[in-house]
């Protein structure tokens, strides 16, 4: 039997509040773990409007939840992408509001070459079953550009090796879009390239090049990881100017390789790819122009051959023309005895004739005639009122003819106006009740990005800015502005960007 009685067990223990536990846990885990590398399996990726990355990383045996804040996801070197094994680097903290604690993840990194390989196949699967492989893209390149853009760093030995290879072979104009070809900004910056000489204008300040080469010199597989991105690949099968791969060595494969329109094994082979010779092309365009000239010579000589031999199937001129001359000579010499009979005949008959001529006769015909003209006159001016009057009476006819039409034009072409009138404002009621607009009153709206509209969520989360075309106006909104509201279960997906 105890001396003091005791009804309260471990009465002596201190007291702890739920955020004094809580503090106290996190400060023990923040200081155990405040750095470390977590191996594991990446599942069930989010990636909400605020820009943060949530993801889980698990084993065989447990599962850490894992976060990685907006700014850290904008640096990652690798996407966070379900089913990847990575090696994340951050540190350990807790989560009070739900009593679980998380990596935050500062780095991703792949977990070791198969994993690597693994996501590349992954990925070229996903962009092959899209068709931007598709041999039916390719883009033939030119026989000989006139600008050449080239996107590789400045400063390495890739830039030197492609202009002293054109000046070698065919002096061009090259247009350099420095790029770093290695880390975090290679992606990004190769796509920028692209899209960048892609949207020059043709005759513009700065030349629109006919080609462009991608170049880099040859690295590990880390090293070309950035022309693996998909940012990369789609920005190559999106280029309307024919486009050069050039990455690695002959034995490196990246993706850009396969959305490029040609590949070349070096960047120097690319730049032998891209302009001929000029030493072969003059020598060829010498060698055209002999053979021109001997065909030409030679066809002439056929030619004058074939009218030789021709000519000699005719007849000589002198032959042609001796009867004719003969023929000439033997009516010359007939001419002047038949000119004088001919005259002596003429003149025969008209003496005559000039003997039965006095002007008797001649007063006779001027009367005759004048009394004919007399008889004519008197008829003439009956005739002529006959006609005035047929000419009055069809004119008045054809008058009225003419007012009559015109009343029957003026009121065809207003029944013809009224009639287009009455099936325009049909039209324009129909296209009223059929656009958007009509849709826009009645409650929905359209989003779009960059001037395009937006029909998917994955669209909107990944555009920079948003706007939403209402009834009365449109709203510029940031993507990341506002936190994305939680959606119930029985509210159904997103439809699309009216909404």
């Amino acid at each position: 039997m105890d001396i003091f009685e005791n009804d309260e067990q471990g009465g002596n223990a201190p007291e702890f509040t739920v955020s004094e536990i809580s503090g106290a846990v996190k400060r023990v885990i923040e200081g155990e773990f405040g750095h470390v590398r977590v191996r594991g399996e990446i599942g069930r990726v989010s990636r909400p409007s605020s820009g943060h990355v949530y993801f889980d990383l698990k084993d065989d045996r447990a599962v850490i939840a894992a976060v990685s804040w907006k700014g850290q996801a904008a640096r990652l070197s690798v996407r966070p992408e379900e089913g990847m094994e990575v090696i994340a680097t951050g540190r350990l903290t807790t989560f009070p509001g739900q009593s679980k604690y998380q990596l935050i993840v500062e780095d991703i990194a792949p977990a070791g070459m198969g994993a690597l390989m693994l996501m590349l196949e992954k990925r070229k699967a996903a962009l092959t079953a899209e068709g931007l492989f598709a041999p039916e893209r390719k883009q033939p390149i030119p026989y000989l550009p006139e600008v050449i853009g080239v996107v590789t760093s400045p400063s390495g030995a890739v830039i030197r090796d492609i202009l002293h290879r054109l000046r070698d072979r065919f002096p061009r104009k090259v247009l350099i879009w420095p790029v770093a070809v290695q880390g975090e900004k290679c992606a990004p910056e190769v796509a920028a390239a692209i899209r960048g000489f892609n949207a020059l204008t043709p005759g513009g300040a700065i030349p629109r090049p006919d080609l462009l080469i991608v170049a880099r010199g040859g690295g590990s597989l880390e090293d070309l990881w950035g022309f693996n991105e998909e940012i990369v690949v789609r920005a190559t099968a999106e280029s309307r100017i024919p486009l050069i791969s050039a990455v690695g060595h002959e034995t490196d494969t990246t993706l850009i390789d396969h959305a490029a329109d040609r590949r070349a094994p070096t960047p120097t082979a690319a730049a032998e790819m891209a302009v001929p010779v000029r030493l072969e092309l003059l020598s060829w365009t010498a060698d055209q122009g002999a053979r021109l000239s001997r065909a030409l010579t030679q066809r002439l000589d056929q030619r004058r051959q074939r009218l030789a031999d021709l000519s000699r199937a005719l007849g000589r001129p002198e032959t042609l023309l001796d009867p004719a001359r003969q023929g000439l000579d033997l009516w010359s010499d007939r001419l002047g005895p038949a000119l004088h009979a001919a005259a002596t005949r003429k003149r025969a008959g008209f003496n005559s004739v000039a003997g039965r001529l006095h002007p008797g006769i001649l007063a006779g015909l001027i009367a005759r005639e004048r009394r004919h003209f007399a008889t004519f006159a008197e008829r003439l001016a009956p005739a002529l009122a006959r006609l005035r009057r047929d000419a009055a009476r069809e004119n008045s006819r054809r008058r009225a003819d003419l007012v009559t039409l015109a009343r029957r034009l003026a009121t065809a072409e207003r029944l013809r106006l009224d009639g287009l009138a009455e099936r325009l404002a049909t039209a324009d009621r129909m296209r009223q009740t059929l656009g958007y607009t009509e849709t826009l009153k009645r409650g929905y709206a359209v989003i779009r990005a960059e001037g395009a509209v937006v029909t998917t969520r994955q669209a909107a989360e990944t555009a920079a800015q948003l706007e939403i075309e209402f009834q009365d106006g449109r709203l510029p909104v940031l993507a990341g502005s506002a936190p994305k509201p939680k959606r119930a279960k029985s509210e159904p997906p997103d439809q699309g960007s009216l909404f």
